[in-house]
């Protein structure tokens, strides 16, 4: 308890200061839309950009593992859960506050201070339709208008992650999809991607505050070995779709396409998109910090002077941070690590405690939930898993977070 009092003092202390700084006319910064010269970014000014940021994560698509509900680990079963819990009105009405304050204007405030330039925003396609999503329907623009209200104010790019497509692009919990990326088998669910993509730019095309929009989050995962050929065909057709509909109303705008097999293998792109505004994406994790492990997207870079950016990376050691940071700026490639802010947990650069009651909501992640009246056995007490959501949201919020000052050097920052 002295630990986690010491930490709140001290960090309140530093958000005080950092807010003084921030509203200072000194600090203000205007943006440009952000251009390729070859495989430099630039902005309109002609200065050279290289992105450095982090991953809004479990903001608005939250991940069970950051939530501690194990396999109960995609947005719609995490939502579930807590509805066999406390019920619908009361699930909503906890993702609403949740949505409040998990990501607020001083979060953005304190990204800027400790030298971030940008952050990626995962989204679910959701947010952009009328199915019902969190508590909200079709809330998309409210929620990426008031971030990048803030991002601008404080002088931060921001990045569109659609991190859950129509169909599923990944067929694993992380794009709540049934288990199978549907996006590149079913027409509909192709047609409503590139609809909610042109929708998107219609609104944002005039905004220089959005860097830019990443069309679809770590596509194709390991498990369809057998499809592979088959869904990196349908991939490429998706992706054309989308650029094709964004250019027809946004030319301002990159855009960035992440390569198959979890955004880990660019051989999908057997030749550049003939289009000078696209960034192609990597992620990588748990690996040695090594060249060889870049070697081939560096290569793919200086082969076709294009763009390269890792759009995640990280949930690692302070030193192996520091280490793949360093080789990443040594390489001059773009980078946002993933993620920003955790419960419990050291790997990332904010982190917040978890709540002595949450113990209940774990408890019923982990138990016997396969039929009616295992959950009827089972559910914990409606009044315990409200003190435990309440603890989480009091804790999440920027006043009640420390940050792992170990990651933050290791990212340069501070």
């Amino acid at each position: 308890m002295m630990k986690t009092t010491i930490h709140s003092l001290t960090f309140t202390l530093l958000l005080s200061l950092l807010y003084a700084c921030a509203t200072s006319p000194d600090n203000t910064k205007t943006l440009h839309f952000v251009s390729c010269e070859g495989a430099q970014l630039l902005d309109t000014n002609k200065a050279a950009l290289t992105l450095k940021g982090t991953n809004l994560g479990n903001w608005l698509v939250p991940e069970g593992y950051m939530f501690k509900t194990g396999q109960v680990n995609s947005p719609r079963k995490i939502d579930e859960l807590l509805k066999e819990m406390i019920g619908p009105e009361k699930t909503d009405s906890f993702w609403l506050a949740h949505l409040e304050v998990y990501i607020q204007k001083k979060d953005i405030e304190y990204l800027k201070k400790i030298g971030c330039n940008h952050v990626r925003l995962p989204f679910h396609y959701k947010l952009f339709t009328n199915e019902p999503y969190l508590g909200t329907v079709d809330a998309g623009f409210a929620y990426t208008d008031k971030l990048i209200e803030w991002c601008k104010e404080a002088g931060l790019y921001v990045l569109l992650d659609m991190h859950c497509a129509p169909g599923g692009q990944t067929g694993d919990n992380i794009d709540d999809s049934y288990g199978y990326p549907y996006l590149f088998t079913d027409e509909a669910a192709k047609k409503q991607f590139v609809a909610i993509w042109h929708r998107i730019a219609e609104h944002y095309k005039n905004e220089n505050t959005v860097v830019g929009y990443d069309l679809v989050n770590e596509p194709i995962a390991h498990y369809f070995k057998d499809d592979q050929a088959f869904l990196e065909k349908g991939l490429i057709e998706v992706y054309q779709r989308a650029i094709d509909t964004i250019r027809s109303t946004d030319t301002s705008h990159l855009i960035f396409v992440n390569g198959s097999m979890w955004s880990t293998n660019f051989e999908v792109f057997e030749t550049p998109f003939k289009d000078n505004k696209i960034v192609y994406e990597f992620h990588k994790y748990w690996m040695p910090p090594v060249q060889k492990e870049i070697q081939d997207y560096v290569d793919f870079r200086d082969e076709h002077q294009v763009p390269i950016y890792v759009g995640e990376t990280g949930e690692n050691t302070d030193e192996w941070v520091m280490q793949f940071r360093t080789l990443l700026d040594s390489n001059a490639i773009n980078w946002c690590f993933w993620p920003y802010k955790k419960m419990n947990n050291p790997k990332g650069i904010m982190n917040f405690e978890q709540p002595k009651a949450y113990e209940s909501i774990v408890n019923y992640a982990a138990a016997d939930r396969s039929s009616y009246k295992a959950i009827r056995s089972n559910r914990p007490d409606a009044d315990s898993v409200q003190t435990a959501l309440k603890g989480y949201l009091h804790n999440a919020n920027l006043d009640n977070c420390y940050p792992n000052t170990g990651y933050c050097k290791g990212l340069g920052l501070f």
